[in-house]
């Protein structure tokens, strides 16, 4: 089992070696770590890592993307700044979203990575990823951007157990799409919104909790956590923090979710 774990990552390393050097669309997601790991293994510093800082970024995922890249793994890391918010067929929020969004991505790495003289981009979409509708991975192959993960076949499920197996501490953090994924489709997506919602969820992971979102219903908030956490989000001086800092922001119905946080969950 571990030797087969083991054959799959070199499976991934030769796929990025070919490439010689690479810019790593890195979100600080498991996906991507894994990719950039693999390439910085391989290619050392010519294995660079690159991640958007824009109004659909939370802080809190900025810091982590910073410290996993730098701490962890020690490749050089750029930030650079998008705003998906200056596109009006991104702001409609339809089924194209995240179409827009990455094609204003891949636009930006691909200019730096033509000033630093790299050919190849490279993306953390997994095997598992194929089976969804992602318009992200249109936008991708529109720009030539290569998902190493896809090229080896990494499931999920795969990507997990090698990340633990190369010591990466993020291994089961849950997925996290951008912050405007908590905005129902057909409402227009703003940056008071936005900034919302980022607030909203670093009140509910400055508690504790980590496995959060908080959906936007216009003066409403529609709070998940793992079900093993009701218990303690709805203690009586947890629940009253949590209902004075939403309110605070400006929500003025706060609710829970009793299906629970689920990855992959939608409106």
């Amino acid at each position: 089992m571990l030797n087969a774990k083991k054959l799959k990552y070199k499976e991934l390393q030769n796929v990025i070696k070919e490439m010689q050097s690479v810019l790593v669309a890195f979100s600080g997601g498991i996906d991507s770590t894994l990719v950039l790991k693999a390439a910085y293994d391989c290619l050392g510093s010519h294995a660079i890592a690159a991640t958007a800082l824009s109004p659909t970024l939370s802080e809190h995922e900025l810091r982590n993307a910073i410290h996993i890249c730098s701490d962890v793994i020690g490749a050089q890391h750029h930030v650079i700044t998008t705003d998906q918010l200056l596109d009006s067929n991104f702001v409609k929020n339809d089924s194209q979203r995240c179409y827009h969004c990455k094609s204003d991505l891949y636009t930006k790495l691909q200019k730096l990575a033509n000033q630093l003289g790299i050919e190849t981009i490279i993306d953390g979409t997994n095997y598992d990823d194929l089976n969804d509708d992602r318009p992200g991975i249109v936008a991708a192959q529109v720009f030539s951007v290569r998902s190493p993960l896809v090229e080896a076949q990494l499931t999920k499920s795969d990507i997990r157990v090698l990340a633990q197996l190369t010591n990466l501490p993020n291994w089961n953090k849950p997925a996290s799409p951008c912050l405007s994924s908590r905005i129902p489709r057909g409402i227009p997506v703003t940056y008071e919104r936005l900034d919302n919602v980022a607030a909203a969820e670093a009140v509910l992971i400055n508690e504790g909790f980590h496995h959060v979102r908080v959906r936007w219903y216009h003066d409403a908030a529609r709070i998940e956590v793992d079900v093993k956490d009701f218990h303690r989000l709805l203690k009586e001086e947890t629940r009253n923090r949590v209902l004075t800092e939403l309110k605070t922001l400006g929500f003025r119905h706060v609710t829970m979710d009793i299906e629970g946080y689920r990855q992959g969950k939608t409106h």
